[in-house]
């Protein structure tokens, strides 16, 4: 019985290894892949040497060129004026933007008016008999006194004695503490110093504040300056009043501005120079970010290609008879995408796109970017 399972299992793998032979001899045998030399396709153009401007990328934020922090420079409660205290609201020159309660500090003015009128009354007699050449000046200014208006220059003294007399009274001493106290006055009333737009509100109607608070900021919309580095190798070729092209982050909206100021000191830590921009444009505002592009000079005999053709920093692949060959050129200038050179003679045919894999001596098939 052993022999005969023996001899069974024999069969069976015979049959299996004889099924699968048949089953691989069937197969049909793959055709071997030829490879293909064929060239690869290139796109050229010629070179077209021309004066190529060199053009520095720089970036900012747009701050007004008018423009004021309102500190409180008197305590008191803050009254509105005619129009409130917002960000948004805009005022004329000269017109009143905060107001803060005088009335007590208004009172002790009247006092002290009221106490230079009491004493220039006291030395009529006086000024009657003894200085009678200036008696008269001093009558006129007293009968035109009034305590709820500006105090006036005090009348002059026509000597020396009598200019002791009018010290020894009390008068001069009484009358610059009006003049100071009448100074303060004026801070109680904060107005606009040029037509402009509120665009920082601290405070609100009815609260507190003391002296050195800020209560927001003013500014004019009509006039900004963008703050841009430049790098100090293009500093000389900087020019005050030079137009410069003006691009918001999205590339959308377009404007021109001059330049205006140049920084005298270089940074020395990045080995630039800061470089103000003026513009004017009713749709810009305070604290958009744009970019600047700064015409510094002019490249004679030059190209401006893609920076990605570069290799190494400093040379280009050319066909010469449908061969690749690769040659050095001098950069001048670059940006993120862009690179001026020079070294290319007029007529030269240069890759316009990146090959893989590409090396000097590949056979390429050429076509020109027209055709």
């Amino acid at each position: 019985m052993r022999k005969i399972i023996i001899v069974g299992v024999c069969i069976g793998l015979l049959l299996i290894g004889m099924f699968v032979s048949k089953t691989f001899s069937e197969t049909p045998k793959k055709e071997a892949v030829i490879p293909n030399n064929a060239p690869k396709i290139v796109y050229v153009e010629k070179v077209t040497n021309s004066e190529i401007p060199i053009v520095v990328n720089a970036n900012g934020n747009l701050v007004a060129k008018n423009k004021v922090e309102l500190f409180a420079e008197v305590q008191g409660l803050l009254e509105t004026s005619g129009k409130e205290f917002r960000p948004g609201v805009s005022f004329r020159k000269g017109e009143t933007i905060l107001k803060i309660n005088s009335n007590e500090f208004y009172a002790t003015i009247l006092a002290q008016r009221s106490n230079l009128q009491n004493l220039i009354a006291s030395i009529m007699p006086d000024m009657r008999l003894d200085y009678q050449e200036s008696y008269n000046a001093w009558y006129a200014y007293l009968k035109e006194f009034n305590v709820n208006q500006t105090t006036q220059k005090l009348p002059p003294t026509n000597s020396d004695r009598e200019q002791l007399f009018v010290t020894a009274k009390n008068i001069y001493n009484t009358f610059y503490t009006i003049k100071n106290l009448e100074e303060r006055l004026v801070k109680y009333r904060i107005t606009a110093p040029f037509s402009g737009t509120v665009t920082e509100a601290n405070v609100n109607k009815g609260a507190l504040v003391r002296s050195g608070q800020k209560l927001g900021e003013f500014i004019n919309p009509s006039v900004y300056e963008l703050e841009v580095n430049v790098n100090a190798m293009y500093v000389n070729l900087l020019q005050k009043g030079k137009e410069v092209l003006l691009n918001d982050i999205e590339q959308k909206q377009q404007y021109t501005g001059k330049v205006t100021r140049i920084n005298a000191r270089v940074d020395q830590s990045t080995q630039t120079v800061t470089v103000f921009i003026e513009v004017k444009d009713k749709n810009l505002r305070e604290g958009m970010y744009l970019e600047a592009n700064i015409p510094v000079e002019k490249a004679e005999n030059a190209i401006e290609i893609d920076r990605k053709l570069l290799i190494d920093n400093n040379k280009l692949f050319v066909v010469n008879s449908k061969t690749l060959d690769l040659v050095k050129v001098t950069p001048i200038h670059s940006n993120d995408t862009k690179v001026v050179i020079k070294g290319l003679p007029d007529g030269a045919t240069m890759l316009t796109q990146v090959l893989p894999n590409a090396y000097k001596g590949l056979i390429v098939n050429p076509v020109t970017i027209d055709e």
